[in-house]
């Protein structure tokens, strides 16, 4: 269901029963890292009309992995990160997806 590298990928899966004895399957909620527990890899500079995909391009070597430097950031929405040119985002050492 989720790609290997995706942070979702290693959650289990649960079953919701309703009411009426239907089986709903949901991932296990994924509880964010605290940041400044993560290694620090390195950090860098938003430069205007960034976005997080090819800061993490840049900072990684995966578009895909911006969750990554959202979770090194301390961040819910990952607009809120690349909103002014300047700011200085960490990025973490890749951890293992979940």
């Amino acid at each position: 269901m989720f790609a290997p590298t995706s942070r979702y990928y290693s959650l289990g899966t649960m079953v919701f029963v309703d009411v009426t004895g239907r089986q709903i399957p949901y991932r296990r909620r994924r509880i964010l890292p605290q940041a400044q527990k993560l290694s620090l890899l390195a950090q860098v500079t938003v430069i205007a009309g960034d976005r997080l995909d090819l800061v993490a391009a840049r900072g990684i070597g995966d578009p895909e992995q911006f969750w990554q430097i959202c979770d090194a950031n301390d961040a819910m929405n990952p607009f809120d990160l690349v909103t002014g040119a300047g700011e200085i985002l960490r990025i973490a050492v890749p951890q293992s997806p979940g």
